[in-house]
């Protein structure tokens, strides 16, 4: 008798506000300050399981992409605090300018990351890693090189996402720790189909979530996470140069040695901004039924969404998420790193 296709969760288009939520909390470090400085801050505070050889995931971008994350910042951070470390990425399931590894060397030097090493992970084959709980997976191929590290440092541009809603440390690691042929099709590609983007919704932040889960649990508990809240447009960084204007308000960087916390967080930080500063952002999650990354992650067993909130500006004072972003004004202005060659033209 055949097993049962698995069927997805609903709601992933509505917001489950944090008095409403329920179970254990962790702890979720938070600056404004958005600068080398601030991102070392919040490092130090989660850097401690940090151990043996060290990997940073994060979103180096397509060409000329306009909103990653600053080379300054993460070249600081790396030269200061994690001086042997390995920037991994692997390539993209879609052709761009990261498609093949030859094209992706290319990409890596036109958008600066030429400061260490930047392992593409898949550039000779895959493996796998298990998939501990799953309905879509028992296992994820991931680069071949992945296990090759013993520590992890998830260094995530927080942003929107095209189909996934929004890209928090979750997407940064559920899709760019997928090999490019193998895993991310399995992740975005229902089996039979065409059409390469077929999974969407609830399923596709399942398999998203599952993928990452794959990935947490083998470097558990040497881990941890870094969200950057700047340059949040609706797209993601794979989009380059085309991704739509900023027009949400930069708020912080975030840090948890939860997973699930600390993307939560910074959703609850775009809910909770004054004057609907984050309506541009929301629409896209809601319409992508994106929060369902958050819920997931919690049945899975991946980390808390309840967290406890500290202002490591002002003597780590617990705050909430209204109190983080009081002082946040409507619209967006560019900082002094968004005049690189890269900057959107529209």
């Amino acid at each position: 008798m055949s097993e049962k296709k698995p069927v997805a969760g609903k709601d992933g288009n509505k917001y489950v506000p944090f008095e409403a939520r329920t179970g254990e909390s962790s702890v979720v470090f938070f600056t404004r300050d958005l600068s080398e400085a601030g991102l070392q801050k919040v490092f130090d505070k989660v850097s401690s399981v940090l151990t043996g050889k060290v990997a940073v995931k994060l979103h180096t971008g397509e060409a000329q992409g306009p909103n990653i994350l600053p080379r300054p910042w993460v070249k600081e951070l790396l030269e200061k605090k994690l001086p042997d470390a390995t920037i991994i990425e692997t390539n993209t399931y879609y052709e761009g300018s990261r498609y093949t590894t030859e094209d992706h060397r290319k990409t890596l030097e036109i958008n600066g990351w030429t400061f260490c090493p930047v392992d593409i992970t898949d550039s000779e084959g895959v493996t796998t890693l298990p998939v501990k709980g799953g309905k879509w997976f028992t296992e994820m191929h991931v680069g071949k090189t992945l296990p090759d590290y013993d520590s992890l440092l998830v260094l995530t541009h927080f942003k929107g996402h095209t189909m996934g809603g929004f890209g928090g440390s979750n997407k940064n690691i559920g899709i760019g720790c997928a090999d490019g042929r193998i895993g991310k099709k399995e992740i975005h590609t229902a089996e039979g189909s065409r059409n390469m983007w077929s999974i969407a919704e609830e399923e596709l932040m399942e398999r998203i979530s599952e993928s990452t889960k794959a990935t947490v649990d083998h470097f558990a508990p040497h881990v941890c996470f870094i969200n950057t809240m700047r340059n949040m447009s609706v797209d993601c960084d794979c989009a380059g140069p085309e991704a739509e204007p900023v027009v949400t308000p930069d708020i912080g960087i975030l840090a948890s040695l939860d997973i699930l916390a600390v993307d939560n967080a910074c959703i609850d930080l775009l809910y909770a901004l004054p004057d609907g500063g984050g309506k541009a952002l929301i629409k896209r999650v809601e319409s992508r039924h994106g929060l369902r990354q958050l819920s997931y992650m919690k049945e899975l067993g991946m980390g808390n969404d309840r967290y406890v909130l500290i202002d490591v500006d002002h003597d780590d004072a617990v705050i909430t998420a209204a109190e983080a972003v009081k002082d946040v004004k409507p619209g967006w202005t560019p900082d002094r790193y968004n005049t690189f060659w890269g900057r959107n033209k529209h």
